[in-house]
């Protein structure tokens, strides 16, 4: 292997190494499942009658013997796909290629265990259980090492099978039901049970060809969820999950345990819309532009946006307004310009929706679900926007009675994937969570919103002359009248005097605490009096947490840059777009902007009020339910005392 920036190589030599041992595997092996019970498939027909089918791959790996009283099954999968094609002796271009996928998945599995055993000393530990030589001091470090080459050897196998046929993927869908057969005595028996469950699968599922490839990687998916999922509690994972393997040949990175993804995104269609055409909504529209042109920061060589490496990205960020104010205006006029920009360069863009659509309620669907427009959006192959509108319905607030449990697991998804300890913000992707009740969304998944978007629509008698303008269209002849269309959306000057009205906060309960503060240590001009108002502001308001302060700092760096791309360097993306990563961070660190009280007070009372306007109506809404309630139960108790008396 050699080293390549960030990278390992895995060699080509290594993994063709390992082609006969995987054919092998595909044209024959026997297996006693261990978890999962078999299910009533018959054995795959021979497709040439009087010939003999191919032997059967028996584990070797030494001193690794399991016993069962259960009958081995006999696992034919190459036979198992080729009789998808119904009573066509020879294979199809199809079932080839599913095939040929499935033979380098598990090539290419192999090669990174082996990889794994020779960094970790398992390979060695091997050698000497094999001669009866191992220490019993080193039987825990050995049997932890070998749990873990199971579970990397099974995300890999699944990863690159999911990857490698992803181009063939049809809009047929399948559901498999949960992967069961997951084994952790080592590599190779994991493997068997893969293909086992595998042949399961197709035996029942795929009954035609057009089924196969949906069959082939709704597993890989199942397989790959299943075995995250375990992988969080094992040991000794550090020398697979802290490097990154390179298979040059099929343009796959292997990166732990996170699915890797062909960059590629589908054609958007969506009615997109301009900037001039959000009226109003002046601080939400002038960060949703300068996004836009941020995400086309991100270097795809490096796998990094220089604005995320100083700290003024917007990984997510909350809009929140009435109904009508132009919540979906503003997702349409954000990704036509993310979408334009992306087909001027040439990079791959993807956007993908959360809607009610994606609760099931079938248990873990949800969350699956969640799981995959997360990783959708994420791929670090693509320049990725997602939105989850009316975000209140979607995800669930943890102790609401009328949240289903779809909804918490999607809560759960979203909470861990936005600021979980293994979540890693690269640059090139952004999430809107959106919502006309952002009271009713989980505090702690609310919080997790870096930046907050007000979409509070048009405000002034300039902003009301502009849209009905804009929405009557041209199929009519009534003059403009003594006003200058478009005037009041000039971007910079509304967003200057929409920041310094919040030099002062904006809701009355966060008031009181600005003044009390301010008059007892004057003006908020050092970072120790700016402390005090943090502390008075948690006093108010527990909720106030340490979560709040990183959200508010981050929006400060934000403000710190300050500046717009020039339209030119979209336009022409020699200019910046295709440029080096360390000349656009040398680039972007001389236009950034020195941080001043003034951005950091503006900054705190904003994310302050937007705190203030949930916890108020959250309260208020808690307090009606609460007594609704108890008039329920006052007249269930006057009826039942009236039906008691007669």
């Amino acid at each position: 292997m050699s080293m390549s920036s960030d990278q390992m190589e895995l060699r080509e030599d290594a993994i063709r190494g390992h082609y006969a041992a995987a054919a092998a595997m595909l044209q024959g092996l026997d297996h006693t499942p261990r978890v999962a019970a078999a299910k009533e498939v018959s054995a795959p027909e021979e497709r040439s009658p009087g010939i003999g089918s191919a032997r059967r791959f028996r584990s070797t790996t030494p001193g690794l013997v399991t016993r069962s009283t259960a009958r081995p099954e006999g696992v034919r999968l190459t036979e198992r796909v080729a009789a998808t094609g119904g009573d066509d002796p020879l294979p199809s271009a199809l079932q080839a290629t599913v095939m040929q996928a499935l033979r380098r998945a598990i090539a290419v599995a192999l090669a990174v265990s082996d990889a794994f055993g020779q960094a970790t000393g398992l390979a060695a530990l091997k050698r000497a259980n094999l001669d009866g030589a191992l220490g019993t001091d080193k039987r825990g470090e050995f049997a932890d090492l070998l749990t873990a080459e199971a579970l990397l050897t099974l995300h890999v196998f699944g990863n690159a099978t999911a990857f490698l046929l992803s181009a063939h993927a049809s809009e047929a869908v399948v559901e498999i039901g949960e992967v069961e057969e997951v084994l952790t005595d080592n590599g190779q028996l994991a493997l068997h049970g893969a293909i086992w469950e595998l042949d399961q699968d197709l035996a029942l599922l795929a009954t035609d060809e057009g089924k196969l490839v949906a069959v082939v990687m709704a597993y890989a998916e199942q397989v790959m969820e299943k075995v995250a999922l375990r992988a969080q509690g094992a040991a000794r994972l550090g020398a697979f999950t802290g490097v990154s393997y390179r298979v040059e040949a099929d343009d796959f990175t292997i990166a732990g345990f996170t699915p890797a993804r062909r960059g590629r995104g589908k054609p958007l269609v969506m009615a997109f819309k301009k900037p001039h055409e959000v009226v109003g909504n002046h601080i939400a529209k002038y960060q949703a532009l300068r996004l836009a042109k941020m995400l086309m920061a991100y270097d795809f060589d490096r796998k990094l946006n220089p604005f995320a490496e100083m700290g003024g990205f917007i990984f997510t960020f909350m809009g929140d307004g009435k109904p009508g104010t132009g919540k979906t205006t503003l997702i349409q006029m954000m990704a036509g310009l993310i979408n334009d920009y992306c087909q001027v360069a040439g990079y791959p863009f993807r956007y993908a929706n959360l809607s009610t659509d994606n609760i099931d309620s079938y248990q873990g669907k949800s969350g699956q679900n969640a799981k995959a427009f997360v990783n959708g959006v994420m791929d670090p192959n693509v320049i990725g926007f997602g939105t989850i509108d009316d975000i209140d319905q979607i995800a669930g607030k943890r102790g609401d009675r009328q949240s289903s449990a779809g909804q918490l697991e999607i809560t759960s998804v979203l909470m861990e994937s936005f600021a979980g300890a293994n979540t890693v913000v690269r640059g090139n992707c952004t999430f809107g969570m959106f919502s006309n009740y952002p009271e009713n969304v989980d505090d702690a998944l609310r919080q997790r919103a870096g930046a907050r978007f007000l979409v509070d629509g048009p405000q002034t008698r300039d902003d009301y002359i502009d849209i009905l303008h804009l929405l009557l269209g041209k199929t009519h002849a009534i003059p403009v009248g003594d006003h200058d269309l478009f005037a009041a959306q000039e971007i910079k000057k509304a967003v200057a005097a929409s920041f310094n009205q919040h030099g002062r906060p904006q809701e009355d309960g966060l008031i009181r605490v600005f003044d009390s503060v301010s008059k007892e240590i004057g003006a908020l001009d050092t970072i120790a009096k700016l402390g005090t108002y943090l502390k008075a502001i948690q006093e108010a308001d527990p909720r106030f947490t340490g979560r709040a302060i990183k959200n508010i700092t981050d929006a400060v760096k934000v403000r710190a840059m300050d500046f717009e791309l020039p339209d030119e360097w979209m336009e022409n993306p020699e200019l910046f777009l295709f440029r080096p990563y360390d000349e656009k961070l040398t680039l972007i660190r001389d236009m950034s902007k020195p941080i001043t009280v003034d951005m950091v007070v503006q900054e705190i009372n904003r994310y302050a009020d937007s705190e203030f306007r949930y916890a108020d109506k959250s309260d208020e809404v808690a307090i009606e339910t609460a007594v609704r309630e108890m008039g329920r139960m006052e007249e269930a108790r006057r009826r039942y005392l009236e039906e008691r008396a007669t």
